[in-house]
């Protein structure tokens, strides 16, 4: 008789490790707290317009193109990709900059900015191809049991990597403010400072400008409606409006989950929800983790989202779009070093009717606006609005056109939503940053030092912050569990 998994939440890590053990030949169960399945990235549907709710960036296309593979199917199998040309457009106080879909457009952008910074920058990009390749094809690949998992001859020899910082790297060779500002963007997905990341983690430029951009038709969603089908395919039940209120142990070992007041026996349990609040859902004596412990991580900013229906087509715009017209470095500060809401925040705006037509009603645009705030601050109706204002009326001067006029309705989700939502921790948005020191096995463990048959998968364990590393965590965690629990 094979063994039972009861799988708390429903998003990417999740829906990856149950896929992983249905198909090692476990009993998997998924129980999630919402209506619908995909965790923080759910869809919103309004009047015809159709809203990622959370992650809207399609990076890294061969993590997802792999994870599909795994199980004999592929990422055409459940949607189509289009690769966005360009890829975005960064909008400054005094100019734009346009990042086109291959290196030579690049370069040639960078020219025009700043004279000769093309040479550089196709050396950085080459160097952060190399590391791309030992991250993705070795490093993240590790469950973060061991510092030892780490010591191989390719990172023996760029351990300085690991000390030096994006930040000193990019500055090193690139001295214009808006080439600077380009270069540190993409490890914001990584939820830290540019300055407090490893340069290592170059492997995000490569991710950006050596991989491209993509667009899965019909949005983000399709992929979490395709890892549903693959999942419920192999045999996975999974139930919405199934909140877990307790992780229940016996004699040491998890024996099962309660549900909605129910008790729901299980052989393993396996939580994909917020870590902290996955080991609240313990005694106190199976906690691994004290409250001083997660007090003093490092987190990934929380955000400031507002999803915005358009009765017209708007102009100057792409489908990513990002608003650098104030000081990048003052922002980071009032996120991370002096939290409180920002006085003058950069912000990001997603377009994705600019691409693919059936993502809004004829003749309209959907529009997602992303301010990125330090988690755990004041969430009102007034601030909301207060920013949204602050926002749209910088938006319409840096694109040069009037919109406010022609907003159908607007909805916004914030701190106290991550929190009501899922439970996330001061209502982050991203989980755990990837600074120095928690990276790999410096993060919280996917397998409970404490509980026996229980196991943790997400954003806040091993690898990180992100779609593609969420994929990779939910492999990571089933191989484990395979591991020991035989």
């Amino acid at each position: 008789m094979s063994k039972t998994v009861s799988i708390i939440g429903s998003g990417f890590s999740a829906l990856s490790a149950a896929c992983y053990l249905a198909k090692a030949g476990y009993d998997v169960s998924v129980y999630e707290k919402n209506d619908t399945v995909g965790g923080r990235a759910r869809q919103l549907l309004k009047d015809g317009f159709t809203f990622d709710i959370g992650p809207s960036w399609y990076w890294m296309p061969d993590i997802f193109e792999k994870f599909f593979n795994d199980f004999g199917k592929s990422t055409s199998d459940y949607y189509e990709l289009d690769k966005l040309s360009p890829a975005y457009k960064i909008f400054f106080s005094d100019e734009v900059i346009t990042i086109g879909d291959h290196m030579d457009q690049i370069c040639a952008e960078f020219e025009r900015i700043e004279t000769g910074s093309s040479k550089p920058l196709r050396n950085f990009i080459a160097r952060a191809q190399e590391h791309y390749d030992i991250a993705i094809n070795k490093v993240v690949l590790k469950p973060g049991l061991s510092p030892f998992e780490l010591v191989t001859k390719d990172t023996i020899t760029r351990v300085d990597q690991f000390f030096k910082t994006i930040s000193s790297e990019v500055r090193k060779n690139f001295k214009n403010p808006k080439l600077i500002s380009t270069l540190e963007f993409p490890v914001l997905f990584l939820g830290a400072k540019p300055n407090q990341t490893p340069s290592f983690y170059s492997f995000m430029n490569f991710a950006d400008f050596g991989l491209g951009t993509w667009h899965p038709r019909g949005g983000m969603y399709e992929i979490i409606k395709a890892m549903k089908s693959l999942a419920e395919g192999l045999g996975v039940e999974i139930h919405t409006k199934s909140p877990v209120d307790k992780i229940n142990v016996k004699s040491g070992k998890a024996d099962g989950i309660t549900v909605n007041g129910e008790f729901i026996a299980s052989d393993i349990v396996l939580s994909g929800a917020d870590y902290h609040h996955s080991e609240t859902l313990l005694d106190k004596t199976f906690r691994q983790y004290s409250e001083s412990y997660w007090e003093k991580r490092t987190f990934a900013p929380s955000s400031l989202l507002f999803y915005v229906g358009f009765d017209k087509k708007l102009n100057n715009i792409e489908h990513h779009n990002l608003f650098f017209d104030t000081d990048f470095e003052a922002h980071a500060e009032e996120i991370y070093d002096t939290p409180q809401w920002p006085h003058d925040p950069l912000f990001y705006v997603n377009f994705p009717s600019v691409t693919d037509e059936s993502m809004a009603p004829d003749g309209c645009e959907t529009g997602f606006f992303l301010i990125p705030i330090a988690p755990g601050l004041e969430d009102t109706p007034e601030l909301r609005d207060q920013y949204f204002e602050l926002i749209i009326n910088r938006f319409e001067k840096r694109t040069n056109q009037s919109v406010q006029n022609n907003i159908l309705f607007k909805e916004s989700f914030c701190v106290n939503d991550f929190v009501e939502d899922y439970n996330s921790y001061k209502g982050n948005a991203y989980g755990m940053a990837n600074t120095l020191t928690q990276t790999a096995f410096l993060r919280p463990k996917l397998k409970s030092k404490k509980v026996q048959g229980l196991y943790f998968t997400g954003q806040l364990t091993v690898p990180g912050p992100g779609v593609p590393p969420s994929l990779i965590s939910g492999k990571l965690v089933a191989e484990l569990i395979e591991k020991y629990e035989v």
